[in-house]
């Protein structure tokens, strides 16, 4: 029970990462909010746990940061541990990026991120063990052609984070971001269906498989636990071996 009675907001729970890594913190004794958009199956999801509540809530929308806080400290009267998981991807080339899909992927990868960071700094300041734990990708060190707006959305997660534990650090508060490598979710499912990118992608990582959310669940589960206490500003690879070669 490394969670035992620590509070938790997840954000993208209602599948993928989010959602295993919700079932996991709840399964370690945290209380959770998990957070998603509406019409996305997030109250069916975690129907069967008593410590998990949930709040629909684009976390992109004005004021969404302000109604997470008060939702969580509502509800569980305090806050732990924020881990800002919500993402989108859009794959455009440089030519063609359009500002709207620019805007949307920077608004929801990075600026609602810092913003719900920010309002829970006040919470996080006065728990006995403040953790921040932000998903990056291993896109923030690496490319690939389209992806120009992902890749600065999650390089800039990566330099806010080791921000956040650098100036966070004095009140026992540590920041660190996640860099999953080819994790069969929600977001990637459409492409991983198809067996042969699946399988190329499989071939790429050391492992010769391609992760599954629980493999990231279970990284975030060690920031969030007293086993990081001494863990701050750095970014966990959780890829397989994806990044080994060039």
């Amino acid at each position: 029970m490394r969670l035992q009675n620590r509070v938790a907001v997840i954000t993208g729970a209602a599948s993928g990462i989010g959602r295993a890594s919700a079932d996991l913190f709840a399964a370690e004794g945290a209380n959770v909010l998990a957070v998603d958009l509406p019409g996305q199956g997030l109250n069916e999801a975690h129907k069967d746990r008593d410590n998990i509540a949930t709040l629909e809530q684009n976390v992109a929308d004005k004021g969404a940061p302000g109604r997470i806080i008060e939702e969580v400290t509502g509800r569980f009267g305090r806050l732990d541990i924020v881990f800002n998981n919500a993402g989108v991807s859009r794959n455009e080339l440089a030519e063609l990026q359009s500002e709207a899909n620019w805007d949307l992927t920077l608004d929801v990868n990075l600026k609602a991120q810092f913003l719900l960071i920010q309002a829970a700094i006040p919470h996080l300041k006065v728990a006995p063990a403040g953790r921040i734990i932000n998903t990056a990708s291993v896109m923030a060190r690496m490319t690939d052609y389209g992806l120009i707006a992902y890749c600065a959305s999650k390089a800039g997660v990566a330099g806010m984070t080791r921000t956040l534990a650098l100036e966070l650090g004095k009140y026992g508060i540590t920041a660190n971001y996640i860099e999953p490598g080819a994790i069969y979710t929600g977001l990637t499912r459409k492409n991983f269906e198809d067996e042969k990118i699946a399988g190329i992608w499989a071939r790429k990582a050391a492992l010769r498989r391609l992760g599954q959310p629980i493999d990231i669940a279970r990284g975030a589960l060690f920031l969030a636990s007293d086993d990081a206490g001494f863990v701050s500003g750095h970014g966990l690879v959780v890829d397989g071996g994806l990044t080994l070669r060039t």
